[in-house]
């Protein structure tokens, strides 16, 4: 009896399928307008030599909790697994390669004496990173850039050797890009309490539930994105693939306006000269694309210069080898970096050896085969690989691959190879990120009947896309519910427009 809202949804990842099943589920029209040819944006799946292989995200943060209570409202709780416990190494400086110490944060140790520590950074920087215990106390809100705090409370091995390639594997950035109170949450108070940065690493380490801080899903990632759609589909959601928006514009009595004063109904044109009509808009796409299609209705964003961002490319290979059965580096390397070093990834992911669905997926197929992923491109350096013919870069991610694991790979026991190139967000840990993200969605919001998210505002990972989206959502359906409100279908029983009832007029009540 009620005539429901419609909201178009412009951007397909993650982040715009979460918003708008979240509309769905309460019974408003969504409409979701994606680009590219398939939904997802950086959760996708690719076949590689027959095996079903994550291209993008393969896990996501098990902090806050928001993302598994997705996955379990979406019927995925049986899909749910955890990595190995193998856990990953670190690739020094001088070419050696040791475990990645556990009791730490970021990288950052906190008992710089410990064995696996000392394995790392040897006595000397060891005993350095331990003058942190008994220099001057640190205070809180004083802390801001996370590369200059590790530098001057623990030395710069500690920095070079652990810190910095946690920080660019995770953020695709140096520790001196980063926020501390963004990156570590929590550690500046912990500091205060503590005195120290070890000291206040130790507090937060003993504070963290117990389990694994990532899972993944059995089959790969986009099993979360092929549920998102189905359901979104079953509730009479529709989703446009391979077309783009190209404009947005407001309604107004006498018909299209960019005045941000007039109506509230919007028109989205697509690439293919498609109008569509929305009651709302939520735009989840690129910052880019963001301000580009709200710069006519805010002079704010209209003067905003989009974040420069990194290019990632991800190389999977898929390898026929007994040398690795034995998983000589872990679940993976983390790479420090070297003035003259041969290796030109960031990391390295043994995504067999951290998978056992994969693993076993992988051995139906080959006694001995084994799914690797290395990782090229951060923040402020030129990918190195982008650009590069097909077979510049197979004969540059097999040698990173010997090299980083230790053992002898050559061409013939290559599977199967595949590339994949995104364009990175700028982490929400950056220094000045969030307060500039925010500064920019309020401007968005305050052009009215829309909302914005995606990884630009929150920060990168399905930990931080996931309860953005569902804060976007929130926002439309309580303007929705609003809406009905000041129509009256929903009030107090007094007015009843076209329900057949009187007003209050007529009843005297």
């Amino acid at each position: 009896m009620i005539e429901p809202r419609n909201v178009v949804v412009i951007g397909g990842g993650a982040a715009g399928l979460v918003a708008a099943l979240d509309c769905a589920r309460v019974g408003i029209r969504v409409t979701v307008v994606e680009r590219a040819q398939a939904p997802g944006g950086s959760v996708a799946t690719e076949t590689v030599a027959g095996i079903r292989v994550d291209t993008g995200a393969e896990s996501y943060a098990t902090r806050g909790g928001t993302v598994r209570a997705l996955v379990d409202s979406l019927g995925l709780a049986d899909a749910v697994v955890t990595p190995a416990t193998a856990g990953a190494w670190v690739r020094l400086p001088d070419g050696r390669s040791v475990p990645l110490p556990k009791a730490g944060l970021l990288g950052i140790p906190s008992n710089p004496l410990a064995d696996d520590v000392r394995r790392v950074i040897g006595w000397r920087g060891a005993v350095r990173a331990y003058l942190d215990r008994i220099r001057p106390v640190l205070t809180i809100g004083r802390e801001h850039n996370l590369g200059e705090l590790v530098e001057r409370r623990m030395g710069r091995v500690v920095l070079e050797s652990l810190v910095a390639p946690v920080t660019r594997g995770v953020y695709s950035a140096d520790p001196y890009d980063l926020d501390v109170t963004r990156a570590a949450p929590g550690l500046n108070r912990a500091l205060t309490v503590a005195g120290s940065l070890s000291g206040a690493v130790a507090m937060l380490r003993a504070a963290a539930p117990a389990g694994s801080a990532v899972e993944g899903l059995r089959g790969g990632m986009s099993t979360l994105v092929d549920a998102l759609v189905a359901e979104i589909r079953s509730r009479e959601g529709e989703l446009l693939v391979g077309v783009g928006a190209t404009g947005l514009s407001r309604m107004s009595a006498t018909g299209p306006s960019e005045d941000a004063a007039a109506g509230a109904s919007w028109q989205v044109t697509l690439e293919d000269e498609r109008v569509l009509d929305a009651d709302y808009v939520i735009l989840a796409t690129p910052e880019a694309e963001a301000l580009r299609l709200l710069s006519p209705f805010s002079t704010e964003i209209a003067a905003a210069t989009p974040t420069e961002t990194p290019l990632v490319e991800l190389v999977t290979l898929v390898l026929d080898t007994v040398a690795l059965d034995a998983a000589p580096r872990g679940t993976g390397v983390l790479v420090a970096e070297a003035e003259r070093s041969s290796v030109l990834a960031k990391a390295l992911t043994h995504s067999t050896a951290k998978w056992e669905w994969l693993r076993s997926a992988a051995g139906a197929a080959h006694p001995h085969r084994h799914v690797i992923r290395l990782s090229y491109g951060r923040q402020g350096v030129p990918n190195p690989t982008i650009g590069l013919p097909d077979a510049d870069v197979r004969s540059i991610a097999i040698g990173d691959a010997a090299e980083i694991l230790g053992v002898p790979i050559d061409d013939s026991q290559v599977a199967g190879l595949t590339r994949t190139v995104w364009a990175g967000t700028l982490p929400g840990a950056a220094l000045g990120q969030r307060e500039r993200a925010e500064a920019l969605r309020a401007a968005a919001l305050a052009v009215g009947d829309l909302d914005v998210t995606g990884a630009w505002l929150s920060g990168t990972g399905l930990a931080s896309v996931v309860p953005d989206a569902l804060a976007a959502s929130a926002r439309i359906r309580h303007l929705v519910a609003s809406s009905y409100l000041e129509s009256g279908v929903l009030g107090d029983g007094h007015t009843r427009t076209g329900m057949g009832k009187t007003s209050p007029d007529e009843t005297g009540e």
